[in-house]
């Protein structure tokens, strides 16, 4: 007697998800019918991600603990949706391809438990609901990637640790420019081949620049209206190479010799930078302030220092 198909009550449940995989050699039908509603359930995900993506801003409330949370019921809602009425693409797409397959699926070669097309339909559900860091190099950022705001933290500073001391600057500040322009990690700018820029201080490529460069979409302040835009900014190939050209950028450049001047005060620091046009976010300084003050900065920089961890030499 064959195993019934698992059925995956929850989107972290992956082994399911291979299990799956794993039992279409044996039941086309079934496994056929259980994909589908995985796939409905991916729709309804990306669909409640594209209406969260929608909204004007964040609310006073939100933080990167709400977010996480709002992703994994998002993600659970989804499921628990396909598996009621859903939205009927999963029914749709299991008639379709049992009618191309003459009554259940498995009469036609292309739709056998062990056709490329058949596994198609298997592979994506499980790639999907994968967290980034175990999914395969196809994957954005494949060569750089911070799960949380503590791994982005751990990850970076070492770097920071060795620019803040050229610069004469608490590493402290560059590891909150660094939050602030990327989201702590999460949205560092990639490549056309979708690795990594390692761009983390928003560096735009002017005429003087000789490196790589990325066309991306920036929020910029006009005249007290915040626009959106396109420019094109620097791409460094490591870490090392971005933290590196930004102390080099700072200090080539004599706009920012005030900044420097006050770079034993984190706070006159980030002030001066936008005083001389670092940012045209009149808040730009007043946010770097507001995550260097933070819990959650605070305490993994904390957490580094007990731990013995040394800047890179």
């Amino acid at each position: 007697m064959t195993s019934p198909v698992a059925h995956n009550d929850v989107y972290t449940d992956f082994q399911g998800l291979s299990e799956l995989r794993s039992r279409v050699r044996n039941n086309s039908e079934a496994a056929l019918r259980e994909v589908a509603g995985q796939f409905e359930a991916l729709f309804i995900q990306m669909m409640l991600k594209s209406m969260r993506d929608a909204g004007l801003g964040e609310g006073i409330l939100d933080s990167e603990h709400t977010k996480t949370y709002q992703a994994m019921f998002d993600k659970q809602i989804s499921i628990d949706l396909s598996k009621r009425q859903g939205l009927g693409m999963a029914e749709m797409m299991v008639r379709q391809l049992s009618r191309a397959g003459g009554g259940n699926g498995s009469n036609d070669p292309e739709l056998a438990p062990q056709s490329p097309t058949f596994q198609a339909l298997v592979r994506p559900a499980a790639a999907f609901a994968a967290p980034a860091h175990s999914r395969g190099t196809s994957a954005v950022n494949t060569d750089w990637s911070a799960d949380s705001p503590q791994a982005f933290v751990t990850e970076l500073w070492p770097h920071a640790a060795r620019t803040a001391h050229k610069l004469g600057v608490a590493p402290e500040a560059l590891i909150a420019q660094a939050a602030l322009e990327t989201g702590w990690g999460k949205h560092v700018m990639s490549r056309p081949d979708g690795h990594s820029s390692f761009n983390f201080f928003g560096i735009k490529a002017d005429a003087r620049w000789r490196g790589e460069r990325v066309t991306s979409e920036t929020i910029e302040f006009r005249d007290g209206l915040m626009r959106k835009e396109r420019a094109s900014f620097r791409a460094y190939s490591s870490l090392a190479e971005g933290f590196a050209d930004y102390a080099d950028f700072l200090q080539s450049n004599p706009r920012y010799r005030e900044a420097l001047n006050n770079a034993g005060n984190a706070a006159g620091f980030a002030q001066a930078l936008v005083e001389a046009g670092y940012a045209t976010d009149p808040e730009y300084a007043n946010k770097i302030k507001e995550i260097m003050n933070g819990k959650q900065l605070r305490t993994t920089i904390t957490e580094i220092k007990e731990s013995g961890s040394e800047p890179l030499s």
